[in-house]
């Protein structure tokens, strides 16, 4: 037997597409390949895709293609692989085997077979695996985050979604399984760990009969990790036990991230999102009486077919309303294979847009002014870079997500990977700016 080839991984998409990739990394090294992140030198590419919408296709698509120029042998994991295969397989010569989104634990056997001259497709029709903590895993975040999925897969049929198509049915991880890998990440020096499935509140509903994510919550707050952050929250799941829950549990932030999409319900009625319904005000004014310090960001959705001016007008003025501290406009993808696809009065993307834009401009001030009063403040920051020629370190306080929100920029000394207080002096739209405290 000759040298085991090297492996590259190129990710695109989401942070649960992100663990799919900690994990094929992990029982790769697990089994003696070199992994190198540099894709030129790398025998194989795994291209770990997304296929959420199209611009998130294009970005795969266009990595694929100059790797095949590269004459790279392609792995295509992932999403997409899930959603196009025979297609990818035709379209892409260069790819010697696609793997699904429930597939990719099979990674090594998968290149074994690649090695041995075998195009491979390995990709269960209805994606049912869940990697638990005893599956090897290679982090690639910052030393002090880690992402933690406590389940995967969703049992909803939004309109305009495709995931439950390409991940499956919700399958949840048992508490004890989630408390063993969140207490593995705090020996490796994990300062915050971020819960993520397709939708966190409805956590072991499938396992336990009713959703448990007050239990996981109050079992995790007994592990020694000074943050925990919930991505993912529906409203309508944040009941009472779970408000209690964030709330007696000191190291849960109150950090909710609500992916409302809509407010008119007429529009939310034809996203097939009804357990969303009128419930929105009165939920969200109960969240804010219930947890005053909570940090609220949610994700919108313009120009769903039908979208009238009206249905819009309620939004921005539910935006308005409500001024949330992080608001996230995607305008709608038309995606095949979704119901969505089909509807009558599909909007005009120019329209799309200008919505967009008229819901950002709503937005900007609203967050301007969240973010400066945080000024003269002394919070928590988890640092995470540093750079090198001017000393600056830049982190995140409790208020901002990795990659979505805004960052922390720091003056003073301080270790990667490790949480100071830091005096806020000022403030934009989207960062803070401080000094450690010493």
């Amino acid at each position: 037997m000759g040298d085991k080839p090297t492996i590259a991984i190129s990710h695109l998409g989401c942070e649960k597409n992100r663990i799919d990739t900690e994990h094929m990394l992990g029982l790769l090294v697990e089994a003696g390949y070199g992994v190198d992140s540099n894709e030129e030198l790398a025998d194989y590419v795994i291209v770990n895709t997304c296929s959420f919408i199209e611009a998130a296709r294009t970005e795969s698509v266009r990595t694929l293609v100059e790797l095949a120029e590269a004459n790279k042998k392609i792995v295509i994991t992932g999403c997409m692989a899930q959603h196009f295969q025979e297609q990818l397989l035709d379209e892409l010569p260069e790819a010697v085997a696609v793997v699904g989104t429930g597939d990719y634990h099979k990674i090594v056997d998968v290149i074994e077979r690649a090695e041995s001259g075998e195009r491979v497709k390995e990709i269960s029709f209805e994606p049912t695996y869940i990697a638990d903590e005893t599956t090897p895993r290679y982090r690639t975040t910052t030393e002090g985050v880690a992402y933690l999925r406590v389940a995967e897969g969703c049992d909803y049929r939004c309109a305009f979604c495709i995931i439950p198509h390409l991940r499956g049915n919700q399958r949840s991880r048992t508490i004890e399984s989630i408390v063993a890998e969140a207490q593995q990440l705090v020996n490796q020096g994990v300062q915050e760990i971020i819960l993520i499935s397709q939708i966190t509140t409805n956590y072991g509903l499938d396992i336990y009969g009713k959703p448990q994510l007050a239990e996981l919550l109050r079992a995790l707050g007994k592990v020694d990790i000074p943050w925990i952050r919930m991505h993912y929250a529906y409203p309508t799941g944040l009941t009472p036990d779970v408000i209690a829950a964030i709330k007696d549990t000191p190291n849960v932030l109150p950090y909710l991230d609500l992916p409302l999409q809509h407010s008119h319900p007429d529009v939310l009625r034809a996203m097939n999102r009804p357990f969303q319904g009128r419930v929105n005000d009165s939920i969200i004014e109960r969240i804010k009486d219930a947890l005053p310090s909570a940090v609220l960001r949610t994700t919108l959705i313009v120009g769903f077919p039908g979208e009238t001016e009206e249905h819009f007008q309620h939004l921005l003025e539910f935006v308005e309303r409500h001024e949330f501290d992080h608001v996230g406009v995607f305008t709608f993808s038309a995606e095949e294979g979704t119901p969505a696809k089909d509807l009558p009065n599909q909007i005009a993307q120019e329209v799309m847009d200008r919505r967009r834009d008229a819901i950002m401009a709503l937005q900007q001030p609203i967050s301007l002014r969240k973010n400066q009063q945080q000024t003269g403040k002394v919070v928590d920051v988890l640092i995470e870079q540093e750079n090198p020629a001017t000393g600056e370190l830049i982190g995140r306080s409790g208020r901002f997500s990795p990659e979505v929100d805004g960052l922390v920029y720091v003056r003073g000394a301080a270790k990667l990977g490790t949480i100071v207080p830091v005096m806020i002096e000022s403030a934009d739209t989207y960062d803070l700016y401080g000094h450690i405290l010493n």
